[in-house]
This record gives C-alpha cells, structure tokens and sequence, in this order.
C-alpha cells in the first residue's frame, strides 16, 4: 500500500529531519522491550539463568527483568559492547549482571565474560531454564579462543576478516571453528536444562546460526569451509590450529545433536520489522516508500550506485517507483580496506559512511534527492557515530570546503568528510541491533 495523499509541508521544509524521524520508528521497533513479553516462557521447577552477548545484552536483561516475576528467581550474565549499557530505570531490581567488552575486535574482557558465561552452564538439571539473550556483535564480545589461539591470534584474524570484506557468514563460518563457545557449543553445554533462546537479528536472511555465531544454533557450516575462507582471504592461523582444522578436529554441533532437543529460538526483532515501521511512517506522511529489501550486501560504494541509479530514475520520472518517495533497505554491506600511502593518515568511519560518499558521488547534486544512512545500534565501524547523510549540495558544500571526495574515498575516510560537512548522524548506542538501515527521499 503506498501514500495516497500529497507530502507533507514538514517532509518538503526539511527532509533530512523526516529521513532522521524514519531511522528513529526504524529503531524503536527493534527495542527489546517492545518485542520479549510475547516469547518469555512460564518460570520452571528450577532455576532461570539468564546468558547472552551483543549490542542489545544489556537492553534484552533490563526487558527480562522488568517482565519476568518478581517472585521467581533469576540470575545470569550478559556481556554487550563498552557504552552500550542502557540507563536502569528507577525501581527496577538488578537481577542481571551486565559486563562490557570490546567490539569488532575481542578484548581481554569478552574473554573472561564468554569463560564466565560457560562456566555457569555447569550443574543444570531438567528442572532449570536457560534464557539465552543474542543479538549482533555477539561474535566479538563472546570470544573464547579455541586450542591452540591466543587472545592475540584471535584479535589479528578478526581484524584481518573485517578489512578483506569477507561477508559475515564467511566470517562467522571462521569464527565458530575457531570458539569453544560460539557455533552451538554454548548450546550444547546447557543440557539438560531447556534452553529459550531470544534472538535479535543483524544479519541478510535472519538465520539464526549466523547471528552472533549462532552460539546456541546447531551449525552446518565444516571446519574444510573455514579453512577454505581463511585461505581465499590470505589469513594465517598457527600451524597447530590449521592442521586441526583440516583434520576436522575444531568440528562445531550439528543438526541432530541430541544436545538441542530441549531447544526453542524466537526472533523477537528483524531488519524486515524494522524498514516496515519506517514505510509506515513515510506513509504516514504522504510519501509513497518501497523497501528494496532488507538482504542487501555487497561493497557499501557499488550498492550506492545502484542506490543512486534507482534515485535518477525516480526524479527524471523514468523508473518503476513514483515521486514523491522514499527508497529503503537494510541488509550489511561491507567495505574493502584500501591500501594507504606510507605515511598517509588512515581513514575513520563505516559501511553508513562509505555507502553515502558513494551516493554523493553517484548522484553528483542531482535536485531533489536526500539521503540518510546508518548502523541500527548507534556506531557506524568503530566511531561515535550512527552514520550520515547527503543532500543536493553536499559536493557543493564540500568543494567550497576543499575538500575531496576522491581523496576520501581513496583512503575510506567518510567520518573525517561528513564531519567537515556537519552531515553526521549522532545518536549514541541505540541499545538495539538490525544492522544497516538506508532511506532515500526522492521529491
């Protein structure tokens, strides 16, 4: 269904404000505590333990907590990234505990949470209940180096996967087989409690094995597959760790494993939840939108020019969608580290960032078109903020600046040219996660 009325005066006065009122529905559907009440079992004969990791731990603990009986008993620990710990609401009871670790690359903290976290699995009986909370970034903040890796190895590997512009599941594929925690062997470790895992989903098609490593998903994926990815992307592994590997020695749980018979898993929230209540509200507003699709992946600057393209179309009146509009999708692109000069200062920002320099470079000020891209947890890479944002005069703006597009993108340096422009979008850690979110207005 799409807007049947005409836009708004708000939408045509300032489209960049209504493309930050999207991002924002976008986001406030994924809040877990909109979205836990529905899939939290009774409380058992037992125990309830709660274990979890990612970017919305800490928001998925504080949502158990506040819906879970008060006179039942509670207890586990969750580990989500450093700052994304959400205030505590007044009069609501820690029963939780909530550590912070590095994310992308692991830290000494993640290591001892993820040894934390397992050792709690030990001693649960049929009667007990594991609530396993998951949500992206899990991955990183759940590191338990498998035999043979140091804390080292692992940080180098996952640094050296997130600059090939391996997609995630061949970096997840890398990181099962080399965990002893993630790729259902968390899972596995619970039996013979019932485990409910609640999961948040960041990745193109939702697959549950694939989120965070899947660290209570029985896993498909084979030790020959990742050595494969670690050879076609030229990363190393000590000698002991390759062999086991080819020798299938670091095997992850399959399908069948009588481990996972008391399992059950729920996403509770999903980028497709997410870019619907966006077209909602762009409806809402007198603005017909079309949502691509919430898979997209590929390098952040190619999936702009097909951005871009679809964008032309619409404000010459050629293509299949009619203006006024706005174009979504979600999905994770990725973003191949370029080589730098010797010397020459390395580049800061994330996929948000990239797509948008190669939007504005697509679309060369074309009239008419806004743009706004952004990660759904708040931090766009590893920087402070969300994403950015592009509109007609944005290579005008910057060429009155000095600066470069080019020059930016040679050295993937989007955060050090939006900043210049003031076109970041600065949200903090949002306390959810439905990885990228992309809105294009065309009127």
């Amino acid at each position: 269904m799409q807007a049947n009325s005409p836009p708004s005066a708000a939408v045509q006065q300032a489209p960049l404000d209504f493309l930050r009122s999207l991002f924002h529905a976008a986001v406030t559907r994924a809040l877990p505590l909109h979205n836990t009440a529905a899939f939290l079992p009774p409380p058992p004969k037992g125990r309830t333990v709660v274990l979890g990791a990612g970017k919305a731990a800490g928001a998925m603990a504080q949502a158990v907590e506040a819906l879970w009986p008060a006179d039942a008993p509670l207890s586990g620990l969750v580990v989500t990234r450093y700052g994304h710990t959400p205030p505590r609401p007044a009069g609501l009871a820690q029963r939780i505990e909530v550590v912070e670790a590095a994310h992308p690359v692991p830290d000494a903290a993640g290591m001892e949470a993820a040894q934390r976290i397992l050792a709690l699995t030990e001693g649960l009986t049929a009667d007990d209940l594991v609530l396993c909370l998951i949500s992206g970034g899990g991955s990183a903040l759940l590191t338990l180096p498998a035999q043979g890796l140091s804390l080292q190895d692992k940080q180098r590997i996952n640094q050296q996967l997130l600059d090939s512009g391996a997609h995630i599941g061949e970096m997840n594929c890398v990181r099962k087989h080399l965990s002893r925690i993630k790729g259902g062997r968390l899972g596995a470790a619970c039996a013979p409690a019932r485990v409910v895992t609640l999961t948040i989903s960041d990745v193109p098609g939702d697959d549950p094995s694939t989120i965070a490593s899947g660290p209570t998903v029985a896993d498909v994926s084979t030790c020959a597959q990742a050595l494969e990815i670690l050879d076609r992307y030229g990363i190393d592994v000590p000698a002991l760790v390759r062999q086991a590997l080819h020798e299938g020695r670091l095997e992850t749980p399959k399908p069948g494993d009588a481990a996972f018979n008391e399992h059950t898993l729920h996403l509770i929230a999903t980028p497709q939840q997410s870019l619907q209540a966006a077209a909602d509200a762009a409806r809402a507003a007198g603005i017909a939108a079309y949502i691509l699709s919430d898979e997209v992946e590929g390098e952040s600057r190619e999936v702009a020019k097909v951005h871009a393209a679809m964008a032309r179309a619409v404000a010459k009146g050629q293509g299949a969608f009619q203006k006024p509009c706005v174009i979504l999708s979600g999905g994770e692109t990725t973003v191949t580290i370029r080589p730098r000069a010797p010397g020459a200062a390395k580049g800061r920002g994330g996929r948000a960032g990239e797509f948008c320099m190669g939007l504005a470079q697509a679309l060369q000020g074309i009239n008419g078109v806004w743009a706004l891209a952004a990660d759904t947890d708040g931090i766009d890479g590893v920087e402070d903020n969300a994403g950015a944002q592009v509109a007609p005069d944005t290579l005008a703006r910057a060429t009155a600046l000095g600066l470069k597009l080019a020059d930016h993108q040679q050295r993937n340096d989007a955060y050090g040219f939006f900043a210049a422009l003031g076109d970041l979008v600065v949200t903090g850690p949002t306390h959810t996660n439905v990885n990228d979110f992309r809105a294009v207005l065309v009127l």
